[in-house]
């Protein structure tokens, strides 16, 4: 059967959370997000699955007005390459305080680019994660 036009390609699956944890490398990255992990979990009071290559923490539902609509974590992060890319589902505009406090990082729409967890303010961090996933399940529940 062929997969739908315009299907998302990020959808939670059964692969292991232990697994793409255990296979991040450098030993400094993977270590930054086992505790990564371990803040979001905390922040979310929920248990992490795999989205493709990113580990999810909930979901929400969105539709554009174009009429796609599909799934999404309401936060999460993946190891890249170049940095630590953690999912602020919400974006930045409510949250200026957090990013004064936060430290050196790169933001994209919805994503937070650190090089390792030592260059943030892992309270600050927390406080970000928690804002952002408790907005999206607020703003877009689930049914």
């Amino acid at each position: 059967m062929a997969a739908k036009k315009n299907a998302n390609k990020t959808v939670p699956t059964t692969d292991s959370v232990q697994s793409y944890l255990d296979s991040i490398e450098p030993e400094q990255k993977r270590q930054d997000a086992i505790a990564i992990t371990e803040i979001m979990r905390e922040a979310t009071k929920l248990e992490p699955v795999m989205w493709g290559k990113i580990v999810g923490f909930g979901k929400y539902h969105y539709k554009y007005a174009s009429g796609r609509e599909g799934d999404s974590p309401l936060t999460g992060f993946a190891a890249r390459k170049q940095a630590l890319t953690l999912y602020i589902m919400s974006g930045f505009d409510d949250y200026d305080d957090l990013k004064q406090k936060l430290g050196k990082f790169e933001t994209g729409v919805a994503c937070l680019y650190i090089k390792r967890l030592s260059d943030v303010h892992v309270p600050t961090l927390k406080k970000l994660i928690k804002k952002s996933a408790r907005h999206m399940a607020k703003t877009h529940p689930t049914e």
